[in-house]
């Protein structure tokens, strides 16, 4: 008999995390998705603000936005985590965490930002990237940047719904920088 095997660690906890924190939302009638899985503007002496900053990436509005980015974060995931390590995933996921975070609370604090999107366009932009070699940009990186970003653009001018599109391209920005970063180092 063949054992499950945890093969992403990153990818995999931060799946449960994700699905503890809509669970608990639920449960809470999402006193706890307000107070630690979103982030907005918050003064400086709140504790609860800091965690927030990284917090927000696991909070989701609900099952439909929960499996929209589950399902491809633990497509594109698993490779990335293969091809660069545990820690050097991890990184990213904290990064990008962070750097939309505080972002979000600078240009659009007033109103919550959660869920992953940001996380996982960060790893689309740096699958696109993986199979690189240095000194060459990889077609995929062009075209995906292209129409993921033209995507994004057209829907923050032109549609207007709840989705937080600068957060999807400042995702996909920490995405590529972080893979040339990566590709740098090897």
């Amino acid at each position: 008999m063949k054992k499950l095997q945890y093969n992403s660690p990153v990818i995999l906890s931060f799946f449960l995390l994700s699905l503890f924190a809509l669970a608990l939302g639920y449960l809470t009638q999402d006193r706890s998705t307000a107070l630690v899985f979103s982030v907005y503007r918050f003064s400086l002496k709140d504790i609860l603000g800091y965690v927030r900053l990284f917090g927000h990436v696991l909070g989701h509005a609900g099952w439909e936005h929960f499996l929209g980015n589950m399902l491809l974060l633990l497509v594109v995931g698993p490779p990335l985590e293969e091809k660069y390590g545990s820690r050097a995933l991890l990184a990213g996921i904290a990064l990008t965490a962070l750097l939309t975070g505080v972002l979000h609370c600078l240009l659009f604090g007033r109103v919550a930002l959660l869920g992953a999107s940001g996380v996982v366009f960060m790893l689309i932009m740096l699958s696109s990237l993986a199979g690189a070699r240095e000194g060459q940009i990889p077609l995929t990186l062009i075209l995906v940047a292209v129409l993921y970003l033209g995507q994004e653009v057209f829907a923050a001018v032109f549609v207007e719904d709840n989705v937080a599109n600068l957060m999807h391209i400042a995702g996909g920005i920490i995405g590529a920088g972080y893979g040339f970063y990566l590709r740098s180092r090897n």
